[in-house]
């Protein structure tokens, strides 16, 4: 069970109070350090798959916990942006990204019970879904537009990354539920 790649993901669970603690510390450079440790935690999460498949540790733990630990951590990071930012936009985007999380998970889950997890395995929308979502928490976490006096954009970024996230969360979700709606209205 304590394999490299589980010991990542339990490593990205254990950062998440970090992470929320040193978000709300009061000190300067708090938000910039709590950005840098959820950047940290997502790329535990690259790392603890590509490990898993190429040392041949995939592991039945593995398969749950991952999934989970990611939920986890970026429901974390989504509640600290609604709370920091307090835009309609944000907040709407945040419980989007939320919805879908649970709902895929959910229909995944009655899918493998049924005996067709296949049709509704990661697509590349999925995907791209996560890359645009990590990037945007990143950016948006970090609160930063200008480094030692450089413009970097980061929030702006941030924010527009946070749409595309948006759309292609319910763009999967509907692919996902395309797939399966067959198997769904079967019964």
């Amino acid at each position: 069970m304590w394999t490299i790649p589980n010991i990542l993901t339990t490593l990205r669970v254990f950062l998440i109070p970090v992470f929320v603690i040193v978000y709300f510390l009061d000190w300067k450079w708090a938000h910039q350090a709590a950005a840098f440790i959820f950047w940290l935690a997502a790329i535990t999460d690259w790392f603890d798959g590509y490990l898993a498949r190429r040392l041949g540790q995939t592991t039945a733990f593995g398969a749950f916990f991952d999934p989970v630990a990611d939920k986890l951590i970026v429901c974390a990071a989504l509640l600290m942006i609604i709370h920091h930012y307090d835009t309609v936009w944000i907040t709407v985007s945040a419980i989007l990204l939320m919805s879908r999380e649970i709902f895929v998970s959910a229909l995944r889950e009655w899918m493998a019970e049924s005996g067709k997890s296949a049709e509704v395995r990661v697509s590349f929308i999925g995907k791209a879904k996560t890359m645009a979502q990590m990037l945007a928490l990143i950016g948006l976490l970090s609160e930063l537009e200008v480094f030692m006096g450089i413009p970097i954009y980061w929030v702006t970024l941030g924010k527009i990354l946070l749409a595309i996230a948006t759309v292609l969360s319910v763009w999967s979700m509907l692919a996902y539920l395309k797939a399966a709606w067959k198997h769904l209205v079967a019964e």
